[in-house]
């Protein structure tokens, strides 16, 4: 799987996970070694679109969107979901090509944007994973925060 090699070559309706350093980047695979996926309004910066809300979803080559980043095929969702149709997931994909589209990182990213083509509900185990990963930083520093602010309390005196 190491720069873009994986066990099988892709197939029209596939999803890719790309390895980006901090996160991992979805599209959809749709032939000929073409992907669709959203990208920020620039091109260039992500964070671009996590701050304007939007995003323009694109067809593009899979090797120009992996550039040296790794990517896998990864239809996780298989065993949850029962992918439509593969003629109706390319229609659907292919009327969004070079359109402007909402994006929230927690809502509405480039994930819930694939599954929702392959299996027309969006879905996100990153976000999914990260608000439980931050559910339990956010408790435990609570409760230290708690521990220190009773440790911290004057002692009261008995007279």
């Amino acid at each position: 799987m190491a720069n873009g090699h994986s066990r099988r070559q892709p197939q029209p309706g596939d999803l890719i996970e790309i390895h980006r350093p901090t996160y991992q980047h979805w599209a959809l695979y749709l032939g000929d070694g073409y992907i669709i996926n959203v990208v920020p309004p620039d091109g260039v910066s992500s964070a671009k679109s996590v701050f304007t809300g939007r995003a323009w979803v694109r067809k593009q080559l899979l090797k120009e969107a992996v550039g040296n980043d790794r990517y896998c095929i990864n239809n996780k969702y298989d065993a949850i979901y029962t992918p439509l149709p593969l003629k109706d997931i390319i229609r659907r994909a292919e009327r969004l090509i070079d359109r402007e589209v909402c994006y929230d990182v927690l809502t509405n990213n480039c994930e819930h944007f694939v599954t929702m083509l392959r299996y027309g509900k969006p879905d996100s185990e990153q976000v999914t994973r990260g608000v439980t990963i931050a559910g339990i930083v956010t408790a435990v520093v609570g409760a230290f925060a708690l521990v220190g602010l009773a440790l911290s309390r004057p002692k009261e005196r008995h007279h």
